[in-house]
């Protein structure tokens, strides 16, 4: 892919100190450049960026987005970002930016490994030091909450397999609190094997009943997806809890610990779904974990972000087969696919309207840094730079990732990455004047 070589000089832009607030510098880039772009997108961009005068947050904002369970992936993008600061003894401090400035977690702290409960705690502790956070809901996130609310319900077939709905990539979670709250889990009340199974799965019946209650909320497409994708998992899930060393009733056990600690009042991370959003926005950003569709930004344009976090707050606590089948819960699963619900440019011309200039968000992981891509001339600002060190190691990359995306009040949008050599900037105004 070409790159428009003119916008790659080097940038004169003061970057956080890493080697003085925690992390060498020789891991990070010490020197910026504008963004690359590549020459077939940035005709294009020229006019995206001019459709109206941009607005700037008041403060920097920070976001860091799916770090999937690395928590210390996450803490050294933290002080990549400037706003914290490490003592000797390890502990995470706010600096005078981060005190001003505000942490956006972009959704998907869960899974993937190598430690969910290190994680969970880690963002606890950059709330209990004072910093202005916003997390969002990332899909593997919600995942946990619909299969912990599912398992808890009442049969209903728009619901009962939600917990199998979350598949193997749960496991490594379950196995997690299994072996850190394991006599708690031997204290509950489980039911022999098959028992739970019956608790737990879908039954044969769902099969044919779930396609017909489905087809006039869902497009078939994404019906039939669905259904290819629950055969599986029931097909894998239990051969892939036996190579964990778990039985079906060690699941069961541990996943009614999970529904302490996360869903009932004082649990340990009850905080995390509670703290919980769907959407946020500064100026003419608009943050979500992956991205939007016509009908959201209808919503958009009819609602405050007050009120849409409302609604999903409702929806999670209340209806989950609206939530997880409709627009709320494609803010966090779309890749503009088929069977995702269209962006137009309609849509489009509804977020200008409203002064939406851009989108940021996480969910489709890069590995060479953030990336800037174009949706029916939406602006989207990617900032998923593949943290965790497993999934880094499946895509051929070395240890933990350090990457966060900075919104800068003077109209900049600053990509920090291990990944790449240098720190991508990108100014609206500055790439007007290329054309």
């Amino acid at each position: 892919m070409k790159r428009n070589t003119m916008l790659l000089t080097p940038l004169k832009v003061e970057l956080p100190d890493y080697h003085s607030i925690g992390i060498s510098g020789r891991t990070l880039p010490t020197s910026a450049q504008p963004w690359p772009i590549a020459n077939s997108l940035s005709r294009r961009m020229r006019k995206a960026v001019g459709v109206q005068p941009w607005q700037w947050p008041d403060e920097p904002v920070f976001f860091v987005a799916d770090p999937h369970a690395d928590a210390e992936a996450f803490k050294s993008s933290l002080i990549a970002s400037g706003g914290v600061t490490q003592s000797l003894s390890g502990e995470i401090q706010l600096t005078d930016e981060g005190r001003k400035g505000r942490f956006v977690i972009g959704g998907d702290c869960l899974d993937k490994g190598p430690s969910n409960l290190q994680l969970l705690r880690a963002i606890r502790h950059l709330m209990t030091i004072g910093a202005d956070v916003k997390l969002l809901a990332g899909n593997h996130d919600v995942r946990l909450l619909m299969g912990l609310r599912g398992m808890s319900l009442q049969r209903d077939m728009r619901t009962e397999h939600l917990f199998l709905r979350m598949g193997p990539k749960v496991i490594p979670l379950i196995k997690e609190v299994f072996n850190a709250y394991r006599k708690r889990v031997d204290s509950q009340p489980v039911p022999a094997a098959e028992e739970c199974r019956r608790l737990l799965y879908p039954s044969k019946s769902w099969f044919k009943g779930f396609p017909k209650i489905a087809k006039s909320d869902i497009p078939k497409i994404a019906v039939d997806k669905e259904m290819t994708r629950m055969r599986q998992k029931l097909k894998d899930f239990e051969a892939s809890c036996e190579v964990e060393g778990l039985s079906i009733r060690d699941v069961y056990g541990t996943a009614l610990v999970c529904h302490q600690l996360f869903l009932q009042p004082g649990g340990e991370f009850a905080w995390f779904f509670n703290e919980m959003q769907l959407i946020h926005r500064e100026g003419s950003f608009v943050f979500l974990h992956a991205g939007l569709d016509d009908s959201m930004t209808t919503l958009l344009a009819n609602n405050s972000i007050e009120q849409l976090n409302q609604l999903y707050r409702h929806q999670i606590n209340s209806d989950l087969y609206t939530f997880y089948y409709g627009t709320l819960a494609n803010t966090m699963r779309t890749k503009y696919r088929d069977v995702d619900r269209p962006l137009t440019r309609d849509g489009v011309e509804r977020a200008y309207e409203m002064g939406i200039h851009a989108v940021v968000h996480g969910h489709r992981n890069q590995t060479s840094g953030q990336r800037i891509s174009l949706r029916r001339g939406m602006i989207h600002i990617e900032g998923d730079i593949t943290l965790n060190r497993n999934s880094r190691q499946k895509e051929g990359l070395s240890g933990h990732g350090i990457g966060v995306t900075i919104i800068r009040p003077e109209g900049r949008v600053i990509g920090i990455s291990n990944d790449y050599p240098f720190a991508k900037v990108f100014e609206p105004q500055r790439f007007l004047k290329t054309a």
